[in-house]
């Protein structure tokens, strides 16, 4: 049986039990009601049905209705337990004492959109380090009634002006909702419905044994056991392009691509305990914590957070280009773009245990004031990588280098040329099997700059 909302589902003494002397109602799951339950709709057409009768009306009636979504339970009337008010759907409902007065109220969250089977859906309603969130009674898209304040005799408590939901499973891409999206700043006794859905995460491809062997939500395999998620206290600064920023969230990548470092956070963000390492800035447990990386296909983006911006340290250099961090003050910041220009080589220098290579710049002509450094002159300089060394090296039996390149900020060609498409003339030379040979290309703004070198056998080298 599915969602009961015909009242002549719900037969009395099978799935409905009703005491008029303690004036309670209660559902049991049974007969028609499965765990999927019943609309307070039906509930309180069912009520009006049973008063139409001598052996009801006798005694008072038991709701007020507002809304066929809010309904109040009145002259002393109650639900029997939360069994029963846990298989109560698209609904909310206070109970009332004999002034109109809530002594407690329950909301009805009911989430729109698609939920993967078995997804389990949990909410916060304080916020704070001992919190890690309530599960909803069922797995999938979520419609249950949740209790939300209580007077003094009733739970003592008043949490209607927080509600954070979240969907976090294995694999899956993580949903949450708060009340300031669908634009409320206070529950009442009603139904509210929150977007929700997941779905299959193409980033995902690790399972969570090949984090954490040990099946005990903490990281151990490499190159997961290194990496860490740290609160700042105070801001940590980083220079990034040449300019400094401040952040309160870095991430340690340990080395790890993109796609591991996204893995890795995620999996953090599942777990109950506290996930950050420096207990000064308190404890932050996953499962509550907000969202801290997306990614935009193959971009990885830090989102912003309330204690400050987030940045992630030791990352691979061949993926900083699809990286953007975002500062304390909100700002999105970003590496210099690093250019890689792969050099390949023919076997004859490959085989030259002497071989060695060399890039020069073939002009300066994109400087502000070209200064004459061209190739082919006293004047020729080497391209730099983007660490500051010098693009020139043996070949050491090797097919190929990838070599990285500053394409946003090198200028070395003059104050103008960052930023430009640089020219290149690359050399190399062994001697018992290679002959020099030159090649020319250009490093571009891309990832995928190729220079070929294949030099003549050479057949007169000798040196005895």
């Amino acid at each position: 049986m599915g969602l009961i909302s015909d009242p002549d589902d719900l037969r009395v003494a099978t799935e409905l039990v009703i005491s008029t002397s303690s004036k309670t109602i209660q559902l049991l799951v049974a007969g028609n009601l499965s765990t999927l339950g019943v609309t307070l709709k039906c509930v309180y057409s069912k009520m009006k049905d049973l008063w139409d009768d001598a052996a009801y009306n006798k005694y008072d009636f038991p709701f007020t209705p507002i809304t066929d979504e809010q309904v109040e339970l009145i002259n002393g009337w109650d639900f029997a337990d939360d069994t029963t008010r846990y298989l109560i759907r698209t609904g909310g409902w206070a109970v009332k004492d004999t002034g109109g007065v809530s002594l407690e109220e329950w909301a009805g969250v009911v989430t729109l959109g698609t939920m993967v089977a078995g997804t389990q859906a949990y909410f916060q309603q304080t916020v704070g380090a001992g919190v890690a969130g309530t599960n909803f009674q069922l797995t999938g898209a979520v419609n249950q009634a949740v209790k939300v304040y209580g007077d003094v005799t009733h739970g003592n408590f008043d949490y209607r002006g927080t509600l954070n939901l979240f969907a976090r499973k294995q694999g899956q891409t993580f949903a949450s909702s708060t009340l300031g999206d669908i634009g409320v700043g206070a529950l009442t006794y009603q139904a509210y419905r929150f977007p929700l859905s997941n779905a299959a995460d193409s980033k995902i491809s690790t399972a969570d044994i090949g984090i954490d062997a040990n099946s005990d939500g903490v990281a151990d395999v490499a190159p997961y056991d290194g990496m860490a998620l740290t609160w700042y206290a105070a801001a940590q600064e980083r220079t990034i392009g040449g300019v400094a920023y401040n952040f309160h969230v870095v991430i340690d990548a340990n080395g790890g691509t993109l796609e591991q470092v996204y893995e890795f956070v995620q999996f953090e963000l599942r777990q109950g305990a506290s996930i950050d390492i420096d207990a000064g800035a308190g404890t932050k447990r996953g499962k509550v914590t907000p969202s801290l990386v997306r990614f935009v296909g193959d971009t990885l983006y830090c989102n912003s957070y309330t204690t400050g911006g987030v940045v992630i340290d030791d990352v691979q250099t061949t993926d900083k280009n699809r990286l953007w961090f975002v500062d304390d003050l909100v700002a999105a910041v970003r590496y210099p773009y690093t250019a890689v220009l792969t050099l390949n080589f023919g076997d004859n220098l490959k085989n030259d245990a002497d071989a060695v290579y060399r890039v020069y710049f073939t002009n300066d002509d994109a400087a502000d004031a070209p200064n004459g450094y061209d190739f082919g002159t006293a004047n020729a300089i080497t391209a730099k990588d983007d660490t500051g060394t010098d693009m020139a090296s043996t070949v050491s039996g090797g097919s190929s280098v990838a070599l990285t390149f500053a394409y946003d900020t090198n200028v070395q060609r003059g104050a103008g040329s960052e930023g430009e498409d640089a020219p290149i003339t690359v050399v190399a030379i062994g001697l018992e099997t290679g002959q020099y040979v030159k090649a020319t290309g250009t490093i571009t703004r891309s990832t995928a700059n190729v220079v070929s070198l294949v030099a003549p056998l050479e057949r007169n080298y000798a040196n005895a």
